[in-house]
């Protein structure tokens, strides 16, 4: 954990200190632009009906570009738009900006940008259009852009697959009315391009065959929360374990976490599936329990009521 408190100390200062290529007038410029920013990405959410909803979101996007053309804009964090999700990836080689709008209790859209790092500051921007109303295998697709799984995201992970370098996503849909979705993503750049999707979740070890898959999708209850992340110290991505609330596991709307957990491990380039993460288990009759203050006879035990005060030795008794 200390190494990796000082990898993020050492990563910020390094980001602080490039920030400071931005020269003046393009620092207040962005800061200008920011300041709509912020007012927008609240409408975005707060918009009374779709139609304030996808003003807000239009002027967003263009205001956003806008600030994003200035020099070195890459390392202006953008900390104040609370309602829109920035991150960058463990290797700074790029950042992702990502942020939904509900346009009614059915339809849920996603919009995002990557900004590219460029060595002379340039804007490299590749715009990221949400298409999972229209593709009709989600688990399965893969693309560019421009056909996107929409999602929020939360967590970078980079992971390696020989010379290539594998940027796993981790993001939050609110699907529907019903249901939301947890994704994992995996994203790589062929041709300076990113490609989203690919052969890169295996169930190889199940006991159940099941084939490879895409990407890795989470539907829930609407009002439950299954945890999903990577744990850096177990180098897994952890996935709350769902059960039907209706013995209905086909109803995705009705399932919820159950406390235990299934898990992702990178394994020969791929996310290899784990069907039980803990397999500690407690045998019967040695469940873990308050220490008794009294013993069998039912004497009070007064160093138990002392807590961990050390009993005083007993004092020598010298020979006349």
């Amino acid at each position: 954990m200390k190494q990796l408190a000082i990898f993020f100390f050492t990563a910020l200062l390094a980001m602080n200190t490039t920030a400071q290529r931005i020269n003046g007038a393009s620092l207040k410029r962005i800061q200008q632009k920011e300041d709509s920013l912020k007012s927008y990405s609240v409408s975005l959410i707060q918009g009374i009906n779709s139609a304030d909803r996808l003003k807000a979101d239009s002027m967003l996007t263009r205001i956003l570009v806008r600030a994003l053309k200035e020099q070195h804009s890459f390392y202006y964090p953008f900390d104040s738009l609370l309602t829109i999700s920035r991150l960058y990836a463990p290797d700074s080689s790029f950042r992702i900006f990502t942020w939904q709008m509900v346009i009614n209790d059915n339809v849920v859209r996603q919009h995002g940008a990557i900004q590219m790092r460029t060595y002379d500051g340039s804007l490299k921007l590749f715009p990221l259009i949400d298409k999972s109303d229209v593709t009709t295998n989600l688990k399965d697709t893969v693309g560019n852009n421009f056909g996107w799984i929409g999602a929020i995201y939360y967590n970078i992970i980079q992971k390696k697959n020989g010379p290539q370098d594998i940027y796993t996503l981790l993001g939050y849909d609110e699907n529907n009315i019903r249901s939301n979705r947890k994704i994992i993503e995996v994203m790589r750049f062929v041709n300076e391009e990113p490609v989203f999707g690919g052969r890169y979740f295996s169930y190889e070890n199940d006991a159940a065959f099941k084939s490879s898959e895409s990407r890795y999708i989470l539907e829930y209850k609407k009002n439950a929360g299954p945890k999903l992340n990577y744990d850096p110290e177990l180098d897994m991505i952890l996935v709350e374990h769902l059960v039907s609330e209706s013995n209905e596991p086909t109803k995705k709307w009705t399932l919820v976490g159950d406390g235990d957990y299934e898990g992702f491990k990178w394994k020969s380039g791929k996310w290899v599936h784990i069907e039980k993460v803990y397999n500690q288990q407690t045998p019967l009759g040695q469940e873990p329990v308050p220490q008794p203050l009294r013993d069998k006879e039912g004497k009070i035990n007064e160093q138990q009521l002392k807590g961990n005060e050390p009993v005083p030795p007993a004092k020598k008794i010298e020979d006349n």
